[in-house]
């Protein structure tokens, strides 16, 4: 347990909370040191998220202390931990998609003319202002429903730091952002962080954890476990204290050259008009051969996302072409993609992957009710149920059993639901949308093997992921993609970190010649 010091900014001790048939926190205890930035880490559903809505005050503690500054703290609700300081950024977006950015962030503090009327004009100089202060490149009239899932990150971050907070706890704050967006964001907690205030940053990005965190508390099955200097300590021994047990790392091994093999998916001149929303696609051409990891990279706006839904059919095209196995086939939507044997798994989870309030099993069992647990006209539960189990078990899904309700879950834990759906589904081709954002590194070497055994059985994986590091672990070929188009193409021996970024802003350099 931390021992009490004056200089603790914030101290928890002995902290329980529990749910209808979990225990996520048990004699939970925790010290954030004044000027420091704390990372906190352990396993999907370890109890991290759980704490830190505690601390905002959207649950309260079944029993535990907290203080802040020394003093005896309760929030009753997130207002009131605003007001005493502490803000909080949630994995999971508290944004009105049907306002503009400004009034997300000033929401409940909008400047008024006389005290009375609001004023539109002065809002938004209030909000580009902070905008720009922060150099988050973002409109501040624009509606929050148009932007991308990093855009709207970043209008979190904003709200967060626009109020004058002694904490700012971040839950998963980089998980939608790619490396250059992540470097302004840790620019921004560096400048926040002063004598006086302290971040609490939770991550399972452990390269990231060295480079802003001063110390990393671990905690493993909702209890403390223990806190070490980042500066001295290892990531091996980091992961060892979340699982409780050494972990081995994956070891992809040398990524073979797939030329020899028949090229299963292959698209060529898609192009889609774009909008405030989607980048447009100009001409996009690639393919993919059996057995083969493609990895897709690219800067925000590049148009990773964009391709994957117009391969898939779930925007439109104005132009190009998709062939499976050298065939020309016509996909209308996700729906004949799957019936054509190509899977797709959605960076955004909660809106477009999962069935929140259905449970594990029907959410696992989703795309292939008909074709795999149905007989003469009639469903049959109980197989839908051994094989949510047998996944469940394959992806180690945090859950009390295959009846919980998805929303129950913790974020990684949806994010495993949705990839042990397509795993089931069985698709020759997987085209897989940041396939583990949100997830811990332990499941992250199980998601990597289960990538790689898919690949030797045969199956053809386009990953779209902002990690570059995990597309060059993972990929055996890799295409580049800025502003819509394709602007390169790897194989893994030519795959660096400097030749990706090199080709990620080429267009951009050429057009500002």
């Amino acid at each position: 347990m931390p021992e009490s010091s004056s200089a603790l900014l914030l101290e928890a001790r002995g902290v329980a909370k529990g749910f209808p048939g979990v225990q996520a926190l048990a004699d939970m205890h925790l010290d954030v040191r004044y000027g420091e930035v704390l990372a906190v880490v352990g396993e999907n559903g370890a109890g991290k998220s759980t704490l830190m809505k505690l601390l905002s005050g959207i649950y309260t503690p079944d029993s535990g202390e907290f203080f802040l500054e020394g003093r005896p703290l309760q929030v009753t609700g997130p207002r009131d931990a605003l007001e005493q300081g502490i803000s909080i950024i949630h994995q999971e977006f508290n944004l009105m998609p049907d306002l503009t950015v400004a009034e997300n962030i000033f929401i409940g503090r909008e400047p008024r003319v006389g005290g009375v009327f609001l004023s539109d004009r002065a809002l938004e100089a209030r909000a580009a202002e902070l905008l720009q202060r922060l150099h988050l490149p973002l409109d501040a009239g624009r509606v929050v429903g148009s932007l991308s899932v990093a855009q709207q990150q970043m209008v979190e971050i904003a709200k967060a730091l626009s109020y004058d907070a002694k904490l700012l706890i971040m839950d998963e704050p980089t998980a939608a952002l790619n490396d250059a967006e992540v470097a302004v964001l840790h620019d921004l907690i560096r400048r926040f962080v002063t004598p006086t205030t302290a971040v609490v940053y939770i991550s399972h990005r452990m390269d990231e954890l060295k480079r802003i965190s001063d110390r990393i508390t671990v905690i493993r099955d909702g209890r403390y476990v223990d806190t070490l200097d980042t500066a001295t300590s290892t990531t091996q021994e980091v992961v060892a204290r979340m699982v409780g047990r050494e972990l081995a790392a994956h070891d992809s091994g040398p990524r073979d050259v797939r030329a020899d093999r028949p090229v299963v998916l292959s698209v060529e001149g898609l192009t889609t008009r774009g909008d405030a929303t989607h980048t447009a696609l100009r001409g996009v051409g690639l393919e993919v051969r059996e057995g083969e990891i493609l990895g897709v990279a690219g800067l925000m706006g590049a148009g990773r996302t964009e391709l994957a839904r117009a391969i898939v059919g779930a925007d439109p095209t104005t132009g190009g072409s998709v062939s499976l196995r050298g065939k020309p086939v016509h996909i209308g939507n996700p729906a004949d993609a799957a019936r054509l044997g190509i899977g797709y798994l959605s960076e955004d989870r909660k809106h477009l992957g999962l069935l929140l309030e259905q449970d594990v099993t029907a959410n696992v069992a989703l795309s292939t009710v008909s074709d795999r647990f149905a007989s003469w006209g009639f469903i049959r539960p109980r197989a839908m149920r051994e094989r949510a189990k047998e996944m469940v078990g394959a992806l180690r899904i945090r859950t009390p059993s295959v009846d919980q309700t998805v929303q129950n879950l913790s974020g990684g834990n949806q994010q495993k639901v949705v990839i042990a759906r397509w795993l089931v589904k069985d698709c020759d081709v997987l085209i897989i949308d940041e396939p583990t954002r949100g997830i811990d590194v332990g499941a992250k070497e199980e998601i990597y093997r289960l990538l790689d055994q898919l690949a030797a059985q045969g199956k053809s994986i386009v990953m779209i992921s902002s990690e570059l590091p995990e597309v060059l672990r993972m990929s055996h070929r890799v295409v580049v993609m800025s502003e819509g188009r394709v602007t390169g193409e790897l194989t893994a021996d030519e795959a660096t970190q400097e030749a990706v970024m090199h080709l990620a802003t080429l267009r951009r350099e050429k057009d500002q010649e």
